[in-house]
C-alpha cells in the first residue's frame, strides 16, 4: 500500500484565538487534523489537496509566521501518540488511547488510537459536546453523528444506551480511525458511512454535530428534517461570534436552543424538541 503524503502547517507563537480561528477556517479546507502545543498550532492536509493560495488568504489576515512541511503518514502517528493525554469531562466520562493507564473515578471510559481525526475530546468543542450528552436521556434512541471524526461521540452515545447509531463522515482518516476505535470499544450499534450528506428519509431521536459553522448553515435544512419532533439536537464545532448567526437560523426551523455552553472561545448549542 502507497504511503500516503500530508503537509505539516505549523503556527508559531500565536495567541488562543487566533488559533481558535485558525481551527475553523481551516477545517472548511480540508484540513482534518489539529494540534495545539507550546503557543503554536499544527494543522495537517493531504499534499494532494493542499492550496497555497488558499492558506495564504487564510493567513494574511492575522500577524503569524507559518512553517510548511512535508511529512509521511507514519511520522505524523508517532508525534500524535507521543503528545496526547487523557481527557476527563468530569466524573462523567474519560477518554483515553490504550497505553494509557485506566482512569479511576469516571462512570464511562472510552479507549481510542489517537490519530489525526478530529474529536479526541481535546478541543473544546468535543469537551463541549461530551459535556452536555450526560443531561440528556439517550437509552433506546436512534442517534446520528455528523461528521463523526474519531467516533468518540458515537461511542459515547452507545455507552448511554441509545439502540442505534449512524456515524457519518467524507474523511477516510476518520472513517478508518473510527472503525478502529469502535472495535477497541466492543460497539456493536454503530454503523459508520462514508458520506457527505445526511441520507433522506431517515429521522434520529437525537443529532450530534461538531463539525463547523459553514457546514452547520449549508445542512440546516437536511439536520431539521432528519430530527425527530421530540429530539435532541447538539451542535458545535462554532466560535462564539457565530452564535447569533446559528441561533437564528435554526430558530425559524426549531425553535429557540436550550441552552448554550461556552468553553474558551467556542460554544455548543443544544435543542430538545418539545422539552
Amino acid at each position: 500500500m502507497q504511503m500516503q503524503i500530508y503537509k505539516e502547517v505549523v503556527f508559531k507563537h500565536i495567541e488562543q484565538d487566533i488559533s481558535d480561528i485558525l481551527v475553523a477556517e481551516l477545517s472548511t479546507a480540508g484540513y482534518y487534523g489539529f494540534l495545539e502545543e507550546e503557543g503554536n498550532l499544527k494543522a495537517y492536509i493531504e499534499a494532494a489537496l493542499f492550496d497555497k493560495n488558499g492558506l495564504d488568504a487564510v493567513v494574511s489576515q492575522y500577524s503569524v509566521t507559518v512553517h510548511i512541511v512535508e511529512i509521511p503518514e507514519t511520522n505524523w502517528n508517532a508525534d500524535w501518540e507521543s503528545s496526547f493525554q487523557p481527557v476527563v469531562v468530569d466524573d462523567f466520562v474519560a477518554i483515553r488511547a490504550d497505553f494509557h493507564a485506566p482512569v479511576q473515578h469516571v462512570q464511562h471510559e472510552i479507549v481510542i488510537t489517537p490519530k489525526m481525526s478530529f474529536g479526541t475530546g481535546h478541543h473544546a468543542t468535543t469537551f463541549l459536546v461530551l459535556e452536555a450528552m450526560q443531561q440528556f436521556d439517550w437509552v433506546g434512541k436512534e442517534v446520528l453523528d455528523f461528521g463523526t471524526g474519531t467516533g468518540v461521540l458515537a461511542i459515547l452515545a452507545e455507552k448511554l444506551g441509545a439502540a442505534n447509531i449512524f456515524a457519518i463522515d467524507n474523511n477516510q482518516w476518520s472513517i478508518e480511525n473510527a472503525i478502529e476505535n469502535c472495535t477497541a470499544n466492543l460497539c456493536t450499534k454503530i454503523q459508520i458511512v462514508d458520506a457527505e450528506k445526511i441520507p433522506e428519509g431517515i429521522t434520529f431521536d437525537g443529532i450530534l454535530a461538531n463539525i463547523n459553522k459553514h457546514v452547520l448553515i449549508e445542512h440546516c435544512d437536511a439536520i431539521c428534517k432528519a430530527l425527530k419532533n421530540t429530539g435532541i439536537l447538539l451542535l458545535s464545532g462554532l466560535l462564539l461570534a457565530d452564535e447569533e448567526d446559528i441561533v437564528n437560523l435554526y430558530h425559524t426551523n426549531i425553535g429557540m436552543p436550550l441552552f448554550v455552553k461556552r468553553r474558551n472561545n467556542w460554544i455548543l448549542i443544544a435543542y430538545s424538541i418539545n422539552a
